[in-house]
């Protein structure tokens, strides 16, 4: 029956959410039963979309990425795919009725991941953290709000600027993963082999001023999500605070993490929060 290959299809997405990423699984969990599986949809795309073109340097990316797209255009036209995880997205494409533009747009980012490696204009870096990372955040946001119209549009720019806010605290990270083992550079009018205190400081109050803007949004949230995307908030201020207290020569040589032990301290006073009421 469809409705079992449905059952199978959600679970790989959740087990992929699972299996990639510890902190994006734990904020998902914070999130009401409800809404909790369409955001594993979510992720379970846009993951696969991304390892394609970051992780595969063995294959031939640009046609695997081409037979994905084909595939993701045939699980939206026909409203189910015998790939789990697209066959799964669709469900939550047309359940909240996401509009394929936003699709569209962070397909077009992940693409010129596979040839393009410096952004030298300011344009270019926020058409590709539109694509990359806003376009995720609304694709959410749509499962938030239960594709509530007028909701959605009151919350569509703090979604947007949090959206940013989590990738540019991903590029600061991964700073020397993406020079080093995929020759790309993100920040534009950056020198990464001479990145210094002057440059790191203009990067995160960037970001700073992103994550401001995208916690406004978060107090608007329904009940359902507000929590869930409260820790995911708290997670990443974390790590750009760890970043930002790192110097800027040690960010170009590791990589900056939260262990395991801090994220689940950070769960526990976010509830405290939460619970208190001291979100609003």
């Amino acid at each position: 029956m469809k409705e079992l290959f449905d059952i199978v299809s959600q679970s790989c997405s959740k087990q992929v959410t699972n299996t990639y990423s510890t902190s994006f699984s734990l904020a998902t969990k914070m999130l009401a039963p409800t809404i909790r599986q369409d955001i594993y949809n979510v992720y379970g795309f846009v993951r696969f979309a991304d390892e394609i073109v970051d992780s595969f340097h063995d294959y031939d990316k640009p046609t695997l990425f081409s037979r994905f797209e084909k595939s993701l255009a045939e699980a939206l036209e026909d409203k189910i795919h015998l790939n789990p995880i697209l066959n799964a997205f669709q469900h939550t494409v047309h359940k909240y009725n996401i509009d394929e533009a936003l699709i569209n747009s962070f397909m077009d980012s992940m693409r010129l991941d596979l040839t393009k490696k410096d952004y030298l204009t300011e344009e270019e870096y926020k058409q590709y953290i539109y694509g990359s990372a806003d376009v995720v955040g609304l694709m959410c946001l749509k499962v938030f709000v239960k594709g509530d119209v007028a909701k959605y549009e009151a919350l569509k720019d703090a979604a947007m600027h949090l959206g940013s806010a989590f990738q540019k605290v991903n590029f600061l990270r991964d700073l020397k993963e993406d020079f080093e083992g995929l020759s790309r550079t993100y920040f534009p009018n950056t020198n990464l082999d001479a990145l210094d205190e002057t440059s790191k400081a203009v990067i995160i109050a960037d970001i700073e001023s992103d994550f401001k803007k995208g916690y406004e949004g978060i107090l608007m949230l329904p009940a359902e999500a507000k929590f869930g995307v409260f820790m995911a908030y708290r997670y990443y201020r974390r790590l750009l605070k760890k970043l930002a207290k790192t110097p800027a020569v040690e960010i170009k040589n590791t990589r900056i993490r939260v262990p395991n032990y801090e994220k689940f301290g950070l769960l526990t006073r976010s509830y405290v929060k939460y619970q208190l009421k001291l979100v609003r």
